[in-house]
């Protein structure tokens, strides 16, 4: 069975740093595309950023310089590190395992919902102002 468990949410104020982490099981973690999806209360879905098996990557340009996706294959786990959060990045943080995070691309890759992809049951990040 193909499970996605993320870790890591929290509450935390605006400018602090929360890591979140994602293990997988049931499929071939190292050949994954991976990433990471948000939703905040009233918003539209959304990509925040993806990892490739070759370690390239791809960010939403709001998290841009913020944010860093990694992953460490033999431990099965993928990482979200966000740094000076803002409130505007509270939401519920999805893993997902989807191919179509690592070929789209520009207005296409942010448009995308992960439709295609196998998700986890999510984690909530809360940033205070």
């Amino acid at each position: 069975q193909v499970r996605l468990v993320e870790s890591g949410g929290g509450s935390v104020q605006a400018g602090g740093s929360l890591r979140l982490s994602c293990v997988g099981s049931g499929f071939i973690f190292y050949n994954a595309c991976l990433g990471w999806f948000r939703q905040a209360p009233g918003k539209e879905l959304e990509a925040v950023a993806c990892i490739n098996k070759d370690g390239s990557f791809q960010y939403r340009d709001s998290v841009e310089g913020r944010f860093a996706i990694a992953r460490i294959d033999m431990q099965n786990t993928l990482w979200l590190h966000m740094s000076a959060l803002k409130p505007e990045d509270t939401a519920m943080y999805y893993c997902v395992e989807d191919f179509h995070l690592c070929t789209l691309e520009g207005s296409a890759w942010h448009r995308y919902r992960g439709e295609s992809g196998t998700w986890g049951q999510g984690t909530q990040v809360t940033v205070s102002s």
